[in-house]
């Protein structure tokens, strides 16, 4: 059977707020295996005037939002084409770009990715496909998780894929289907006390070491009603915001022991959620470079064996999936599951756009 090949560029921006993650793959399909090669890949960090207003966008006014929106699709066209121009990338066949989640709120119908606006394939002068989860959320679904799609068809050897970005989530095979689920915010919570500190991010969980765990604030966290509810469930900064820092908050208690303490709860309920204590784990993301968070989830899972890739696929493995969701998309294939999404059915999803 003859090999298909796929020249993309696949581009992700998280609630990490690390800055926008860029990888240029090569995807090859044979009697329907998908393999891939990450050839370059670069995460460009966002001003501090960018990531201000990517993290107060929440509170923002629907003239606020799409002013914003125009603006960082811009910002988001300039980035790709300086990627483009740096590594000479040519015939592409498209540029497959999640954008920035401001707003997440599928209980309520809505989900907002900005950064997706038709004009950015004119910008860029490619064909761009973009904006993966409102359609899922129309069809009832949380439009969250999309990644379990590409760890059941470029991860399949892993018993659990694990993201540590700015939440925790989740996805493994059961019963014939895939499922998958947001856990609990992790780097949203750290990375907001390590500003605290004066740091960006807490390196190798150098200050949460040293921190001591407030057992009623842990006991408060744990208890709360999105860790009793049943899959497909998702999160968004809107949880963090109104939610978990209000409760952290209301302990008087030192930085270092609101680190420490929710690098405890994170890890507990990271532990909680695995159906299974043994197999191997598969951890990518930004948290992954946090040392003392992962000897903590390690401690809840003595019998699992955690796996923590080279780098590229460390950093790069949610550009490397919504680059296949692209894609998947100009194939005309499935590209969400409803097992995992709660939609009302598998669909192919996504806006196409060509450059005029």
């Amino acid at each position: 059977m003859e090999e298909e090949r796929y020249n993309v560029i696949g581009v992700m921006s998280g609630t990490s707020l690390d800055g926008v993650d860029l990888a240029h793959i090569q995807f090859r399909v044979e009697d329907k295996k998908w393999s891939f090669e990450i050839i370059e890949s670069e995460t460009i960090s966002y001003s501090s005037d960018w990531i201000n207003s990517l993290k107060t966008a929440v509170n923002f006014s629907i003239t606020e939002l799409d002013d914003l929106n125009q603006k960082y699709t811009e910002l988001l066209a300039m980035t790709i084409s300086n990627f483009i121009k740096k590594y000479n990338i040519e015939n592409i066949d498209a540029v497959c770009s999640h954008g920035h989640t401001v707003l997440h709120q599928p209980q309520k119908g809505f989900t907002l990715q900005i950064g997706n606006l038709p004009e950015i394939s004119s910008l860029i002068h490619q064909t761009v496909v973009c904006d993966f989860r409102v359609q899922d959320v129309q069809l009832g679904g949380q439009g969250a998780p999309l990644v379990p799609i590409g760890d059941r068809m470029l991860f399949s050897e892993y018993d659990y894929c694990m993201n540590l970005g700015g939440f925790s989530n989740v996805s493994f095979e059961e019963n014939g289907k895939r499922i998958a689920f947001d856990i609990s915010p992790v780097n949203t919570v750290l990375n907001f006390y390590a500003n605290q500190l004066g740091l960006d991010y807490d390196d190798k969980g150098q200050k949460s070491c040293t921190g001591q765990i407030n057992e009623n604030l842990l006991n408060e966290l744990n208890t709360l009603d999105f860790y009793q509810k049943n899959h497909p469930k998702s999160l968004g900064f809107e949880f963090v915001k109104d939610v978990v820092i209000p409760i952290i908050e209301s302990y008087k208690i030192i930085t270092t022991d609101k680190l420490r303490t929710f690098v405890e709860h994170a890890a507990l309920q990271i532990a909680a959620a695995l159906p299974t204590k043994k197999g191997n784990l598969f951890i990518t993301g930004g948290g992954a470079y946090n040392d003392f968070l992962i000897e903590r989830i390690q401690t809840y899972l003595p019998e699992m064996k955690i796996i923590i890739p080279e780098k590229k696929i460390l950093e790069f493995k949610e550009a490397l999936i919504f680059a296949l969701l692209g894609v998947l998309k100009l194939r005309g294939e499935i590209n969400v599951l409803s097992s995992v999404t709660g939609a009302q059915m598998d669909h192919s999803t996504g806006n196409i756009y060509n450059q005029k």
